[in-house]
């Protein structure tokens, strides 16, 4: 008995940021008059909604550090909840470099780290100012980077570290990560952990999905975000 769906959106229902496709459109239409939708993001809610081209849905934006409502009456979309929690620069800096020196990333172009406005933080092995084209050809299978995962979650104790974009480590601060979100709004929502589906790609080590892939909700995963609507219906949702 599925009462709310709740999606990633990069790699599951679009390419990695670009608009929503025709069909996939369609799909979600479909399934919102079956179930409540719930997008579950990495990124700030008003991004994930203009990348939807205003698709009617309420948005978790950084792993639950940010929420936002859809507004049905006036078709657009209200930031309800925008949290902003501290950052110990200084000792982020500091472990940052003790990874780099320990993993021979000592050379990069810009910023050793990037801080987000909502706490949350970005470990670019090439830096900041990296080009795009060292970045897609840095680690596109994620081999590099898992290789000390394991470590650098260990060093980043009090985070949640994910294996980000194509040459990174995004970190949330516990307990910020996309279940702790999603169980979260649904127990406002008055919905229990069985009633929900999750659809996403991003399940493996060090994955953005990862902490739902682990738990109870059921997981329906996409693994090219072109056969999402066969696999919706494959998964009998629709």
């Amino acid at each position: 008995m599925i009462r709310l769906i709740a999606f990633d959106l990069d790699g599951t229902l679009t390419q990695h940021k670009t608009k929503l496709e025709p069909a996939n459109y369609e799909t979600l239409v479909a399934l919102s008059k079956k179930y409540k939708l719930l997008m579950a993001g990495a990124g700030a809610c008003l991004r994930i909604f203009n990348q939807m081209d205003g698709f009617p849905i309420d948005i978790i934006g950084n792993y639950g550090l940010e929420f936002a409502e859809y507004d049905h009456e006036a078709k657009t979309l209200c930031v309800r909840e925008s949290n902003v929690l501290p950052c110990d620069r200084e000792s982020v800096e500091r472990r940052v470099t003790m990874l780099r020196e320990k993993y021979g990333f000592t050379e990069y172009v810009g910023d050793n780290v990037q801080y987000h406005a909502s706490g949350c933080i970005t470990f670019p092995l090439l830096g900041t100012d990296a080009g795009i084209e060292d970045k897609l050809a840095f680690d596109p299978d994620r081999s590099k980077r898992r290789a000390f995962y394991d470590d650098v979650c260990e060093v980043f104790h009090d985070y949640n570290v994910f294996v980000g974009g194509s040459s990174s480590f995004d970190m949330a601060p516990k307990p910020f990560n996309k279940y702790y979100a999603i169980i979260k709004y649904c127990e406002k929502m008055g919905i229990s952990e069985d009633e929900i589906a999750f659809v996403g790609d991003d399940y493996g080590p060090g994955g953005n999905d990862e902490s739902v892939y682990k738990s109870p909700i059921r997981f329906i995963t996409v693994d090219d975000y072109r056969t999402f609507p066969e696999v919706i219906r494959k998964a009998g949702l629709l």
